[in-house]
């Protein structure tokens, strides 16, 4: 069995944050892979499936974000999971838009969903870093975190979360490296006879 955790804020009013990327991710799961309803367990929502040949659960906690690990330490106590078989979601500022990063157990670069994990459970557990980009200045990063994303992310956003669900077989199976470069594969646009004919034709 497989948590897959997405963390973000509740209330429509969060709901197309760059903060709540987590939340859309899961939401992205659960359509694809046509996932029952979520239901109201561990002080969050949580809905039941399969990936692959992957028995999962989706939790996205509505404990708002930092207080995630309330939720989240509550469902891997219940169904006594390690580390290895949880994968939070979040948004990642140190990293371009759409572009994911795996990694398991690390620092925290001050994401309070994080911290509260952590201070509830350990950090002993997989994260899938899910890029929103920075906005290059200090002063301008909690108005871009919680922020709507721009219509000028539409498109790399529906891609990325598509990506995100086509490959998850791979991260259901553990196979976090592999899945990793799958998605970054996905992401990038241009396939090498559009790179060439831009080249041709001086682009």
């Amino acid at each position: 069995m497989q948590l897959f955790v997405g963390l973000g804020n509740p209330e429509p009013k969060y709901a197309k944050h760059r903060h709540n990327i987590g939340f859309m991710a899961i939401d992205a799961l659960a359509a694809a892979y046509e996932f029952g309803d979520f239901r109201e367990k561990y002080h969050g929502l949580l809905a039941e499936g399969q990936i692959g040949s992957e028995k999962v659960l989706l939790l996205k906690p509505q404990t708002f974000m930092n207080k995630s690990g309330v939720s989240v330490s509550e469902a891997v106590n219940f169904f006594k999971l390690d580390g290895s078989q949880i994968v939070v979601f979040y948004d990642e500022l140190d990293l371009p838009p759409g572009k994911l990063r795996m990694r398991r157990g690390g620092g925290f670069a001050g994401h309070n969903g994080l911290k509260s994990i952590n201070a509830h459970m350990g950090g002993d557990f997989r994260r899938a870093r899910l890029g929103i980009g920075h906005p290059g200045d200090k002063a301008r990063v909690n108005s871009h975190v919680l922020g709507d994303f721009a219509k000028a992310d539409a498109d790399w956003l529906a891609d990325f979360l598509k990506a995100l669900c086509a490959h998850a077989p791979l991260l259901a199976a553990g196979d976090d490296a592999t899945y990793q470069t799958r998605v970054v594969e996905a992401m990038q646009t241009q396939t090498p006879s559009e790179k060439e004919q831009d080249e041709t034709n001086g682009i």
